[in-house]
């Protein structure tokens, strides 16, 4: 039966003690992780967020009541202890920081006894997720997850420290807001008081932190919480986390500036990584041109090599009709991997056809320096040799290239790249390799709309020098955005705003919008706009993926308390759910059942 504190106060966390409270009496409380009964001694392993702490039972101290309610600890009962501090009679535990030092039991208290727990609640758990995420508030226990979750909680206080010594001011944007159908589904919320009308959460605090600049605060930000209707990926969230900010009268090197200075003292703070300033740049176009990838991991080499100058005129159809198409043919050099077997050869074509190639051409420089290939025999030994050259290969590498229109080509050899990178174990894991990536185009074509979409958004400034092409040249506009990139992966983005009527009037119609179209989505905006607005610029972090690279976590789920899955549902609430007649009639929403496709 549970007993109540009755007045005891707990005195110290458990891994808060250490050999300078030897002899001290002290009140520990917290959740049993074993009880290992001897016959006459029993130990207890006491858990809280900060530890693990031995704590030991003796009728001679504890009394044969105390020693009689030790017997019954079991797993997870929470419990308070009473007890003297002491050095380890036995052999230290290294692993504990709390590992030379014990706490002798003279009261124990049993605060709640607790079920046998469905998985057993340790670190580095191999329960499927799907269980553990059904007892979330279980696996939420295992140190390792505490350990970063409360991570978490320090990277966000480092944020605001540095935010507000910085000058910037935390300001909250409305969680309700207009819908505005340009980008990602919008999760939306019906309205009862004006019925058929809807509210939708925001996918970002864009045009409210925009708003903010045309009100003179200068400088905000903001730990917002965002929405995204999206098809989810297994590493995605419908709900997620940004660290969202804006400043007025700036350009982009003020915000890559204040940025740099922000990564440092957030990874100074919570990891003791000393990140090197300035922090490296690279265009867009050199990024893909290299890495294939806009955000490419640059702990390992394997670059991707253009050799459409090489293969032109020769008699491999694949590589001349991509040439003839204003496609190009690009190569990757797997070093020392020249004999590779076929079959793991063709499981790389495989993967390469799920990026959207429709082959992968090789070739093997084999040690004796002859080769091995999948075209050899539609070119000549000069234009082989001239391939070899221009891949800067050696006896023994591997040579494997994709032609096709660039962006297959740099989706395929990109993605080819980072899992080769990944199965010849090139990737250093403890480096943190963080880069800017500059110059975005400010327009990609959709096929889907057959129209030019948004790079990034419609409120996105053209690089002055581009301005000429923006009705002529669309495709070929850079935009004043950058990305700041850490190790394969976009933690953020922002982008100087254009705060130019005119130029803003253009950018809607090289996206095709009306002028009354353009109004009745950002109206307010554009009026905003009307009574003087500061050059300004911004950017966004995804502060779960930020707390996930540098907790060296697999997934952002494990820096989430409460993530959803794959589907967007909650495993432990069983959200999303029906919801009860009258709260619909009274919303005038009818459900109509949607037939599920095959």
């Amino acid at each position: 039966m549970a007993e109540s504190m009755n007045g005891l106060k707990r005195s110290h966390r458990c891994g808060e003690l250490s050999l300078s409270n030897v002899g001290e009496t002290v009140t520990v409380m917290g959740w049993v992780a074993k009880q290992r009964n001897k016959g006459g001694i029993i130990f207890v392993d006491l858990r809280d967020r900060s530890g693990i702490l031995q704590v030991i039972f003796e009728e001679s101290d504890a009394g044969a009541e105390g020693f009689a309610k030790a017997e019954k600890l079991r797993s997870e009962y929470v419990v308070a202890v009473v007890g003297k501090v002491e050095k380890r009679a036995g052999a230290v535990n290294e692993n504990l920081a709390t590992g030379e030092i014990e706490v002798r039991a003279s009261q124990v208290r049993i605060l709640s006894e607790a079920l046998t727990p469905p998985f057993p609640i340790e670190e580095e758990s191999k329960t499927k997720e799907e269980l553990r995420l059904k007892y979330r508030y279980l696996d939420l226990r295992r140190p390792d997850l505490q350990s970063k979750i409360i991570l978490r909680s320090k990277i966000t206080m480092a944020i605001r420290k540095f935010m507000s010594e910085e000058g910037f001011l935390e300001i909250e944007t409305p969680m309700l807001t207009k819908s505005t159908p340009e980008g990602a589904r919008d999760y939306l919320v019906p309205s009862r008081v004006h019925p058929g009308n809807f509210y939708a959460l925001p996918q970002s605090p864009q045009i409210f932190k925009q708003l903010l600049m045309c009100s003179g605060y200068d400088r905000y930000f903001q730990i917002a919480r965002c929405f995204r209707d999206e098809d989810l990926r297994a590493d995605r969230q419908p709900e997620f986390t940004q660290v969202d900010m804006e400043l007025s009268f700036v350009d982009v090197d003020d915000v890559i500036a204040v940025n740099e200075r922000l990564l440092k003292f957030i990874c100074k703070d919570a990891i003791g990584l000393d990140v090197q300033l300035p922090i490296a740049r690279m265009t867009w176009q050199e990024a893909m041109d290299r890495f294939g990838s806009d955000k490419p991991d640059t702990r390992f080499g394997m670059e991707l090599v253009d050799v459409s100058k090489t293969v032109a005129g020769c008699g491999f159809g694949v590589f001349t009709s991509a040439l003839e198409n204003g496609g190009s043919v690009r190569g990757i050099n797997a070093k020392g991997q020249a004999e590779m077997p076929r079959k793991k050869i063709d499981a790389l074509v495989e993967f390469a056809k799920g990026y959207g190639a429709k082959g992968l051409a090789y070739l093997c420089v084999l040690p004796d320096g002859s080769y091995k290939s999948s075209f050899a025999k539609f070119m000549t030994e000069e234009q082989l040799k001239a391939l070899v050259e221009a891949m800067d290969a050696e006896p023994g590498d591997l040579l494997l290239f994709a032609a096709d229109k660039n962006s297959v080509v740099w989706n395929v050899l990109g993605g080819l790249r980072l899992e080769l990178g990944r199965q010849l174990n090139l990737i250093d894991n403890s480096k943190f390799n963080f880069l800017w990536i500059t110059e975005f185009p400010l327009f990609e074509w959709s096929e889907e709309e057959n129209r030019y979409m948004a790079m990034h958004h419609p409120f996105t400034m053209p690089m002055e020098e581009d301005l000429a092409m923006l009705e002529t040249e669309p495709g070929k506009v850079r935009a004043k955005a950058y990305d700041i990139v850490l190790n394969g992966t976009e933690l953020g983005g922002g982008s100087v705003r254009i705060s130019d009527d005119k130029i803003q009037e253009r950018m809607f119609e090289a996206l095709g919008f009306t002028k009354e179209s353009a109004y009745e989505r950002f109206g307010f905006l554009l009026d905003a706009f009307k009574y003087g607005v500061p050059p300004h610029a911004g950017l966004a972090y995804g502060l779960d993926r930020l707390v996930m690279l540098l907790t060296g976590a697999d997934s952002i789920r494990e820096v989430i308390a409460f993530p959803k899955v794959k589907d967007a549902s909650c495993l432990m609430t069983e959200a999303p759910n029906v919801v009860d007649q009258k709260q619909l009639d009274e919303l005038g929403i009818s459900i109509n059942p949607i037939e599920e496709k095959e």
